[in-house]
């Protein structure tokens, strides 16, 4: 068995991942459904693997974009693999979303942008699927409070240093994001939300 050590170990990424979004989805006013967590749990231990979130195109690994995705999905013929590639566009959404939003700001792309591309392919597969109808409906109904909940689960898990601190606060005045704020609040740091930019 070749890939035996690789499998275990995304099983037990799968797990660690559940766990985690069990517990923060508590939290939620309506907890996310144990289904979609293992879902979510699967696809965050599945693009861990590199091979599963990056493509060789043009001589060179990038992230396939979300709009060539759906162009692509658009303009297959085929269901199977229309379904199929909108699975890995809500999917990436999801990750991408949740994981280097400010990346995405730096060229324009707001967190609008992966919500309407990754909700709009969980719908679609919510009403076409034969499988997993409930979980694709339920991620692209809560696609935003998802992205926060994978956010806070895939957050630093270690002490933070001054410098982080800082960097952290730093973030916190350029973005804004509740996530972050909750975060500074959480490491005894005081602030408005009505602070200004400086």
């Amino acid at each position: 068995m070749a890939n035996g050590p690789s499998v275990s170990l995304n099983h037990k990424l799968a797990d660690y991942f559940h766990l985690r979004l069990q517990e923060l989805g508590r939290r939620q006013s309506t907890p996310p459904q144990d289904d979609t967590l293992w879902y979510i749990g699967d696809m965050l231990a599945r693009f861990g693997d590199s091979d599963q979130l990056f493509s060789y195109e043009d001589g060179r690994i990038d992230i396939r974009p979300l709009a060539l995705l759906y162009k692509d999905a658009h303009e297959t013929n085929n269901v199977r693999e229309r379904g199929l590639i909108l699975r890995q566009l809500g999917d990436m959404a999801l990750f991408i979303g949740a994981l280097f939003p400010e990346n995405y700001q730096r060229r324009g792309l707001k967190k609008d942008y992966f919500v309407g591309m990754g909700g709009g392919a969980y719908s679609y597969l919510s009403e076409t699927e034969l499988q997993h109808r409930h979980i694709f409906a339920e991620l692209a109904t809560r696609f935003t409070r998802i992205l926060e909940l994978i956010a806070q689960a895939c957050e630093k898990q270690t002490a933070f240093d001054d410098g982080d601190v800082l960097t952290l606060y730093q973030r916190w005045q350029k973005h804004r994001e509740p996530r972050i704020a909750a975060q500074l609040r959480a490491l005894g740091i005081t602030i408005s939300d009505t602070q200004a930019l400086h």
